[in-house]
């Protein structure tokens, strides 16, 4: 029964990734109108950290930032959070046969870490500016959403490793815990002290990239009073249709996906000259237990460009004798400054198209310490559309790890909240539809009375998941 189990997963898997490479052109394009600024030069005095969530997001993200930090002298420092061990596709292709041995996955993630200090020699990196961290692939999100404090490490379905297995890892048995993935962080960072950082970007739909841009935001906050806070560069990799074409184009220009066009992310570029983009093309060559499988998505990268990109933060304050009475918004009293939810067209979370176009936007409010989530849909939305979503509250009085790390399922009649693993019964979150509304009201205690809230969301119709909403911070102000 559980190989049985675990032969589905892989099959899951694999109608996955054939959805992601194959059919994905049809379903999303390039946006051309989009102005893209210049990042700003990089100088010897520099210190910069990149910080990748597999071996090869550095090569496939940042190999022209890499090779302009060397040209520059500037101090560099490149940190892997997993080896890569859970990528089952490319491991059949590569090694040419299945299985589910333990000591399988741990061999391709000690492969991957190879191909990365290959990688990074052609580019000029020595080895001992490499840090391969060794958390599970595929299972850092998951840590960072339910296993922290007394709760037992996260146990990966394949490896069934609950620690870090890799001896040569600095984090060598590390239990399989936020503590632990955040406590390298911050030790790195201080360490290193680095001016600027590169990380996976909050929209990306990998779940490890996801992990580390949330990690990030926590240790840099953790750190505020004992660094000056670097500027962070979030490069985006995992997402729907894009890039296009696919294959390896060095004459074409990386732009942001058609679907950001209209979101409030301030983009910014590193162009390659032409050696710099030969030799990144030669350093995503070496991840060949990647590209046998998918050398036709890794180099469609190799352009003559580098794209970065965040969204502003949001901003909402607790200040009720400020507030004008706005009226009825979506059949519900609100009462805010000029409106409960920040302005669509100025500062809010922009909404992804979903595979069949229809467009939605999410929008935070704040009245009387409740914090209000609108997803506005262009569709009308059936009563049996649910919400996912991830609310993580961030106190500068209270350790992270003792923060409530908050999971609402909601549809119309019914709603659903999870603290990490444990479900809390009796809960005052509540839930307003409209025909293309969905409305969610969630009490600031329940998310610990936090300073600001990483909050992230899924939509999902029946049980295809049709929106995916970026990480944002929103600011919790109080005068």
């Amino acid at each position: 029964m559980t190989r049985r189990i675990i032969f589905s997963a892989l099959f899951l898997i694999f109608n996955i990734y054939c959805v992601s490479f194959v059919l994905s052109p049809a379903l999303a394009k390039e946006g051309s109108s989009k102005v893209i600024g210049e990042l700003p030069q990089i100088k010897k005095s520099d210190r910069i950290l990149i910080l990748a969530p597999h071996p090869d997001d550095e090569a496939i993200a940042c190999a022209g930032i890499i090779q302009a930090a060397k040209s520059a002298g500037a101090k560099i420092r490149i940190v892997y959070l997993t080896n890569g061990d859970h990528n089952e596709i490319a491991f059949i292709v590569y090694e040419k046969r299945l299985t589910l041995r333990k000591a399988e996955f741990i061999h391709m993630g000690e492969l991957r870490r190879k191909e990365a200090i290959k990688a990074m020699q052609l580019l000029g990196v020595a080895e001992d500016s490499l840090v391969f961290l060794g958390y599970p692939d595929f299972g850092t999100f998951f840590i960072f959403t339910k296993f922290w404090q007394d709760s037992r490490p996260f146990r990966s379905l394949l490896t069934r490793i609950s620690s870090v297995p890799y001896k040569d890892n600095p984090s060598y048995g590390a239990p399989y815990k936020g503590e632990s993935i955040l406590e390298d962080l911050k030790k790195i960072i201080k360490e290193f002290k680095p001016n600027k950082v590169f990380v996976s970007h909050p929209a990306d739909t990998n779940p490890d990239h996801k992990a580390f841009y949330l990690f990030l935001q926590v240790a840099l906050e953790d750190l505020k009073n004992e660094l000056p806070r670097p500027e962070v560069y979030p490069y985006l990799v995992h997402c729907v249709g894009w890039p296009l074409p696919r294959h390896y184009h060095p004459e074409l220009t990386l732009m942001p996906p058609e679907k950001f066009l209209d979101a409030q992310v301030n983009w910014s570029q590193y162009k390659l000259s032409r050696e710099q983009l030969n030799k990144k093309y030669q350093a995503i060559l070496c991840y060949k237990s990647q590209t046998q499988s998918s050398a036709f998505y890794l180099l469609a990268f190799a352009r003559q460009n580098e794209l970065f990109g965040d969204y502003p933060e949001i901003n909402l304050k607790i200040n009720p004798e400020k507030n004008n009475e706005t009226g009825d918004v979506q059949g519900v009293s609100f009462v805010g400054d000029s409106n409960i939810f920040v302005d669509s067209s100025m500062d809010m979370l922009y909404g992804l198209r979903n595979f069949i176009q229809d467009e939605g936007r999410v929008s935070y409010g704040l009245k009387d310490n409740i914090l209000y989530i609108r997803l506005d849909k262009a569709k009308k939305i059936n009563r049996r559309f649910s919400v996912l979503l991830y609310l993580f509250g961030y106190s500068n009085k209270i350790p992270f790890a003792r923060m409530p790390k908050i999971r609402i399922i909601a549809r119309a009649n019914k709603v659903r909240v999870f603290d990490a693993r444990r479900i809390i019964p009796g809960h005052d979150v509540s839930v307003k539809l409209d025909s293309n509304s969905f409305i969610i009201k969630i009490p600031l205690a329940l998310l610990g009375e936090p300073d600001f809230i990483l909050s992230f969301m899924k939509g999902y119709r029946e049980f295809l998941p049709v929106d995916s909403i970026s990480i944002r911070k929103v600011n919790i102000r109080r005068d």
